[in-house]
């Protein structure tokens, strides 16, 4: 996709006010996220997605994983890769916004400036034609109470160029329910307010750049979201299809983006409502949650493309070797591709924390769906 001389770095700033603990788990477990699709390509992960056991399951799912994987175990750690990867004569493609004082401009494949602009929950407005908006007002922190009062629904976004990521710049709040503000409303100085929509479709549109500079559709999946609106994973395959403009206007973001000098994988987050709407909600110009597992699946299992699948993500307080053992039965009865883990372990980081990301294949929809959920309810989920 990119072409050689690139390294990955696909991993949030951690910003030095924040405790070395805070969302430090969910920022690590993004870094990992390409390494079972990698090959050749250099990745800057966290040594929490370098466990041998895990790497030889990947491995042994026959994933092209990365054969250069440059781990960092602390903050000072992940500093020094970038440096060394960059004096190595390697164009970093940062995923997340690093500070120029880390990565300049004329070491990376993109700026950080654009990768936080089209990642801004604010630009919607400037890449998005009219048609497709929700109705959304920007908003300073002296304004937030009018703009977002209780007796309403509402959708609240991080209006920011700044790395968030993990789902930490995003809030829901339903009509007369207790308002608890996220962290961001205590750093941030503008937010987006978007109208809560009564959704009945909802589709993740992925999309890539390649070094040709054309913007390209990967595929289309649908996304599953928790009781309280937060992703929590993909379906796959057999999914219902987009309407034609509403797919049209999703490539011509793309271009968009990609006229303006962005490379590589983007999600587009776009819905149909009970009403009839068609909205883009979100732009996700970076390496996605589902991206990967159609990566994976176009290396290893081109046949189940068209097929049922859902990815599920699973997270326990404790090692990632535990985790494995608790599902090998699974893993060994196929259909199931184990596509990206992380284990806190392996980091300084002093809570102990493990993830993996699962790819649950099939041919009928309803068995895969339910195989995803006994995976969930066997773990704890």
């Amino acid at each position: 996709m990119y072409g050689p001389g690139i390294a990955v770095c696909a991993r949030p700033e951690l910003a030095a006010t924040e405790p070395v603990t805070k969302h430090r788990h969910s920022r690590d477990v993004v870094s990992a996220r390409p390494i079972a699709v990698a090959a050749d390509t250099p990745v800057i992960c966290s040594a929490g997605g370098t466990d041998p056991e895990l790497l030889a399951h990947l491995r042994d799912g026959g994933l092209p994983v990365g054969t250069d994987l440059r781990q960092f175990r602390t903050e000072r750690e992940f500093a020094a890769r970038v440096t060394e990867a960059m004096s190595d004569g390697l164009l970093m493609s940062m995923e997340y916004p690093q500070p120029t004082t880390l990565c300049p401009d004329e070491r990376a494949l993109k700026s950080a400036q654009l990768v936080g602009y089209l990642n801004n929950k604010a630009s919607i407005t400037t890449l998005v034609d009219p048609r497709f908006q929700a109705h959304r007002s920007v908003v300073t922190r002296g304004q937030l109470a009018e703009a977002a009062p209780a007796e309403k629904s509402w959708v609240l976004k991080a209006a920011t160029n700044d790395a968030h990521g993990g789902s930490l710049d995003v809030y829901l709040h339903r009509a007369h329910e207790q308002i608890t503000l996220p962290a961001f409303t205590e750093v941030l100085t503008e937010f987006v307010v978007e109208e809560y929509l009564q959704i009945l479709r909802n589709w993740g549109l992925q999309f890539y750049v390649g070094a040709d500079a054309r913007a390209r559709l990967l595929a289309v999946t649908e996304q599953r979201v928790d009781a309280t609106g937060v992703y929590a994973g993909g379906r796959f395959g057999a999914v219902t299809t987009p309407p034609a403009e509403l797919l049209a206007e999703c490539l011509a973001i793309t271009q968009r983006a990609a006229d303006v000098g962005y490379r590589g994988l983007c999600s587009l987050d776009c819905a149909r409502t009970q009403d009839g709407q068609q909205v883009v909600l979100d732009l996700n110009f970076r390496i996605t949650s589902g991206s990967i597992p159609l990566l994976a699946m176009q290396s290893v299992r081109p046949d189940a493309l068209d097929r049922p699948a859902e990815s599920v993500k699973l997270t326990v307080d404790g090692a990632l070797t535990d985790l494995l053992a608790e599902i090998r039965p699974e893993l060994a009865a196929g259909g199931l591709l184990l596509v990206a883990g992380h284990d806190t372990g392996h980091t300084d980081n002093p809570i102990r924390r493990s993830t993996l990301q699962l790819l649950v294949l099939g041919d009928d929809p309803g068995e895969v769906a339910a195989r995803r959920r006994a995976l969930e309810e066997k773990t704890g989920q």
